[in-house]
Formats: structure tokens, sequence, C-alpha cells
């Protein structure tokens, strides 16, 4: 007999995502030392978040994300790779309440017209959600195209992938209103949304911060939605139930079909956060998805216990027993 929920729980353990954010923990490692050059009271945030965050001296704070893209995206997506150079890092900067100042990027290409297309991405993502691109570095005599994006924001009061509580409850959130970027595990709804609407549903973020309705977040990246979840539960220290089945999906994707299934836990949406909500908070929080047509729901509840299980059509198993081995090293680098 079959146990679906194993069987997930194995499918994600071996998934890209999964494995890419494993290699965080040496990074951690290597670096942590060098935070302790920061002067006392600037970092406000461990390493491991989604930004790093600097007290901005006013009671306020400055947010710094940067992505880079894998070769073959880049080379077979540049203009979607420029695009997605800031729309990702401005998912990253609304993840900790932030909004976005400002985009600069490096990029490498095998000539000045093969950087054409990544340029004119990166010129259309900041045009639609109205950020400028202020500076960057570029070589054309690269044998291959590369290119990294980095933003910086400034956030009120943060959105903190450290704030999750046990008896929390997690609540996903996601832009449904899109379509698969084939042959991509990517779920395509900022291209062909109104750009008004783009920096809206960016802006409800920071509301949720400022209005202390949130303050545990994070955005779902590459890991996917349970990847993430499990970050941040690692930050955190914490452990908890997921209900896979609750989690909103697209129409085509059916539970009880594996395959599908999986590519959508797995999948990189566009629009796309978790959360970890103090119980009064989780109504609030749904309606203000709601009402700018964001599908959202309470998925799981945060435990004390550092094991996260996933329950899948009527069955719960293990994901990730965090207390064994932490997923990226959260609590040995990020807590010292």
């Amino acid at each position: 007999m079959t146990h679906a929920a194993e069987d997930l729980c194995e499918a994600l353990r071996a998934s890209r995502g999964f494995l890419h954010k494993q290699d965080i923990s040496p990074a951690m490692a290597a670096l942590a030392q060098s935070q302790r050059l920061a002067p006392p009271g600037l970092l406000t945030v461990p390493n491991g978040d989604d930004c790093a965050a600097l007290a901005d001296g006013q009671g306020g704070h400055l947010l710094l994300a940067i992505e880079g893209f894998v070769d073959d995206f880049v080379e077979r997506e540049p203009w979607f790779a420029g695009y997605c150079g800031v729309m990702v890092n401005l998912s990253d900067i609304a993840a900790m309440g932030g909004r976005p100042l400002a985009v600069v990027d490096a990029l490498w290409s095998a000539g000045s017209q093969a950087a054409e297309p990544l340029m004119q991405g990166l010129a259309a993502g900041a045009q639609r959600y109205g950020v400028p691109i202020v500076g960057g570095h570029s070589n054309h005599r690269s044998s291959r195209g590369q290119l990294a994006v980095a933003v910086l924001g400034r956030a009120q009061r943060l959105l903190s992938s450290f704030n999750a509580r046990p008896g929390d409850v997690l609540v996903m959130a996601v832009d449904l209103r899109g379509a698969w970027q084939e042959p991509y595990p990517y779920w395509n709804a900022s291209t062909p949304a109104p750009a008004e609407r783009l920096r809206a549903d960016l802006d409800l973020l920071p509301q949720l911060a400022e209005a202390g309705l949130a303050d545990a977040a994070k955005d779902i990246s590459m890991a996917g939605a349970v990847g993430t979840l499990l970050m941040m539960l690692d930050c955190s220290r914490c452990g908890a139930v997921i209900d896979v089945d609750a989690m909103p999906r697209p129409h085509s994707v059916a539970a009880d079909d594996p395959a599908a299934l999986l590519r959508w836990l797995t999948a990189f949406p566009s629009y796309g956060f978790v959360f970890s909500l103090r119980p009064a908070q989780v109504a609030p929080v749904l309606q203000r998805f709601a009402e700018r047509g964001i599908a959202a729901a309470a998925v799981g509840t945060v435990q004390a216990q550092p094991a996260v299980q996933l329950r899948h059509a009527g069955q719960q198993a293990l994901l990730w027993d965090l207390a064994a081995r932490p997923f990226i090293t959260a609590s040995e680098v990020a807590h010292a």
C-alpha cells in the first residue's frame, strides 16, 4: 500500500529547490565571522532572512536584497530572466515589510547583442513595478550570459523569518491569476497583470506589518511553498504540521495527481508569501488578501518541537527533523 504523505515528503526532499537551499549552510558558516565587523545595533536580523536589514537611525530599516540566476535560465529566457531580476528582489523586500527604493544589476554576455534582451527585461520590470535602475556592472566579453540583481528598500516595521512562534497559524497567499511559464516550474501572474495592480499587491505586505497584523513572513522562493515554510521554521527554531491539501493551488492542479501537486509545491510563483500569524490575526489578514483577489488560506500550525510534518490525503509523515539536521543551519549560525 502506498503512503501518499511519505511519498510526497521523499519527492520534496529530492527536489532541486530543496537541494539548492541547503547550499546556504556553508555560505552562512563561512561568512558568520564577518558580521561581527558591523557596528553595534546596525544589523537588525540575523543572516538567513530574505534581506539584510540595517537600522537607519530613525527607527526604521534599510533592506538590501540580491538574487543571481542560473545559466540555463538566462540563456533560454533572457528577457524573462531580466524581468525576474527585478520582480524576485521586490518580493524579498515586500516579504520583510519594505518598499523598494532602487535597483542595481550585474550582467555578463557574449557580446552586446546577446545582452540586449536581458537589459530590455530589466527595464520592463523596473517600469512595471515603478522602481528605478540606478547603476550596475556589465561585461559583454564573457563566454556565457549571467545575471545578478540587487535592490535597496526601506521598512518602517519588519517582517522576518525569525518571528514564528509555537501556537501560530501558518498562512499561504498566492496570486493564482496566471499560468505556467512553460517548461519551467514558474507560475507567472506578473507579466499579464496591470502594473498598478502589481504595485498595490506588493504594498499589501508593508501595510500588514505597519498595522501590526503580521511580524513573521517569507516570500515563496525556488524551494516552493513547503520549502519556504521549512526555511522560516528553521530560522525560528520551531516545527509545524503543514496541511498540503489546504494550500491554495490552480484549478488544474488536483490534490490526487502526484506529479501535478509536486510541480505546484516546488514552483516559484511570481507573487507568493507564507506567514506565521497569531490566531487573532488570521481572519483580518485573509480578508486583506481576499479584497485584492489573492488566494490565501490557513495551511498549518506551528509547534515547539522542531519537526515538520506534512498532512496529505488523510495521512501524516515527517518531512524534516530540524533538531537533527537544520535545513539552512540557521540554528547553528544565525542564532550564534
